[in-house]
């Protein structure tokens, strides 16, 4: 049997995979306590290469107060390029395209992780989810515009590096989504109000990547953006409010938008009379103007020809 997921797949910039499998980024939590690259995490990638037609590395913080975890990947100093060529090169055997998630925790850390320093967010609103989760500072605007940088400059490496691509990591309530979120923002700057103006951080990032992208690749390089499309805090991101962000991305420059659920079936966390799969909802939002990587519970060549 001939399966579509195995047929080659070309981006609009002529980036192709020569497949449509994606590995999505998996957390080892094995770096150094400095960020730096481990021989586990090449080993790790080296033996899942080859196969999938691209994987996503797992995130890595673009700056120091992004760090959200222990053992995790930094792309914040010039001194993270060598090791980050050696993760590329592991994730690169075999035709496979390599994409490193790149990233800023915000509230999602703790001064246990920051050495001492407070976590910052787009507000000072303390997470609902853990329970422990520590109230953050609020950045300043100064603070908001060296984030943004930090993002272009971590893209700038990563194209040193040898990877293929970057994806933002707007999912799973870091930073990205933190100032899309009415929950964590309460803002009355520019960088909050409402939804559109909650979608300026977003957009600022998107084309701080993409400007490193314009100046320093040499070769087609891809931009994704991840989401996770609702919350269940109140308040915070509704499925209409991942809508209007996902048509957003299909106007901007990204090259492809990709969903973090635990099901590519899931349906609507907050609406239950909604039945139709959110997938279904985001292709349709976007038009055919990028394609959509879909995840969860995809494990057999059955469940992926389905998706």
């Amino acid at each position: 049997m001939t399966y579509q997921f195995m047929q080659p797949y070309t981006f609009k910039n002529s980036v192709t995979l020569k497949n449509r499998m994606v590995m999505s980024p998996t957390t080892t939590m094995s770096s150094f306590y400095d960020g730096h690259v481990t021989n586990d995490e090449i080993k790790f990638y080296d033996v899942r290469a080859g196969g999938p037609g691209m994987i996503i590395g797992e995130v890595a913080n673009v700056i120091a107060s992004g760090k959200g975890f222990e053992g995790e990947l930094s792309i914040a100093d010039d001194g993270d390029i060598d090791g980050l060529s050696r993760l590329a090169n592991a994730m690169k055997r075999g035709g496979t395209k390599a994409i490193l998630q790149i990233f800023h925790a915000g509230r999602k850390s703790n001064d246990s992780i920051l050495r001492g320093e407070q976590p910052v967010s787009a507000s000072a609103v303390k997470a609902v989810f853990p329970p422990d989760s520590q109230t953050p500072r609020e950045l300043t605007a100064a603070e908001i515009d060296e984030i943004i940088v930090a993002f272009g400059e971590a893209t700038r490496r990563a194209i040193a590096a040898g990877f293929d691509g970057v994806e933002l990591h707007g999912a799973n309530t870091y930073l990205l989504q933190q100032f899309f979120s009415p929950n964590s923002n309460r803002r009355t700057d520019k960088w909050g109000g409402d939804r559109d103006a909650r979608m300026g951080f977003a957009k600022a990032v998107i084309a701080s990547s993409q400007q490193a992208i314009d100046t320093y690749a040499d070769r087609p390089f891809l931009l994704g953006y991840r989401i996770s499309p609702e919350e269940i805090e109140t308040p915070g991101i509704r499925l209409a409010d991942s809508l209007a962000f996902v048509d957003m991305l299909g106007d901007s420059t990204v090259d492809y938008v990709h969903t973090s659920m635990g099901s590519a079936h899931r349906t609507s966390l907050n609406d239950k009379t909604d039945h139709e799969p959110i997938l279904k909802q985001l292709v349709q939002q976007l038009a055919g103007r990028k394609p959509l990587i879909g995840v969860g519970s995809v494990e057999k060549p059955t469940d992926a020809e389905a998706v």
